[in-house]
């Protein structure tokens, strides 16, 4: 499937983070992807080829498939096979790509376009987890502190260490997750995860949908844009 995304250098941005990832271990994790659409059998990869055991084994490791996915806004992700920003369009993808084809997440694609971050997040030997901040969490921001962070270059590492602070080195389910109870991420703060299983919270923020597989992250959308702390 083709990125509808530029493919550029990678900026100085993106450099760091790739650093980041390098020491929290987050580029030796393969990028395993789950099994087809909601009313789908399972697309034929190595990745995705689902047995009784296999998939108890991909959730282990934080792989997740359709069936996985949960959420009041779940409805919202598009169905069609046709369609990228559906289930199995995001599976095929890469996450920087597969966000960038979802309808909730126009406002964040916007801001990892402009961090630089495209294609670290595309590395296919990465595994990730995303908290993914829907449009609805960007507009909960002052409109002019938006409007700085994206077109300010002098924001942009401010930017770079909100985006990252989003983003966790290894692929985790909601399960998972929630037996954590705090995960590291890559900008290198922690970030708070109460509740359990489908019920999880992140930082206190809304899971909207969570479980989402693309082809080297698991995704969880909130309602939400998470700040790292100061200290």
């Amino acid at each position: 499937m083709k990125s509808t995304l530029r493919r550029g250098a990678v900026t100085g941005a993106a450099t760091s983070l790739a650093l980041l990832l390098a020491a929290c271990g987050g580029g030796s994790q393969a990028g395993d992807q789950g099994g087809g659409g909601q009313e789908q059998s399972a697309p034929q990869s190595q990745a995705s080829q689902q047995g009784s055991s296999g998939g108890s084994e991909n959730m282990a490791q934080g792989v997740t498939t359709p069936a996985d996915i949960y959420g009041p806004a779940a409805s919202k992700v598009p169905t069609e096979a046709s369609n990228e920003g559906s289930v199995q369009g995001m599976m095929d993808d890469p996450v920087g790509t597969a966000a960038s084809n979802n309808p909730l997440l126009t406002s964040l694609t916007k801001a990892v376009q402009t961090a630089g971050l495209v294609d670290t997040l595309n590395k296919p030997n990465a595994g990730y987890t995303v908290f993914a901040p829907a449009n609805s969490a960007f507009e909960k921001l002052p409109q002019e502190t938006l409007d700085a962070l994206l077109t300010d270059p002098a924001k942009k590492e401010q930017l770079t260490n909100i985006l990252t602070y989003h983003v966790v080195p290894k692929r985790m389910d909601a399960e998972s997750l929630g037996q954590a109870g705090s995960v590291k991420t890559v900008q290198g703060k922690e970030i708070t995860i109460s509740g359990s299983g489908k019920n999880i919270a992140v930082n206190g923020a809304k899971v909207l949908v969570g479980n989402v597989p693309t082809a080297n992250a698991t995704v969880f959308v909130i309602d939400e844009v998470l700040m790292p702390s100061k200290n």
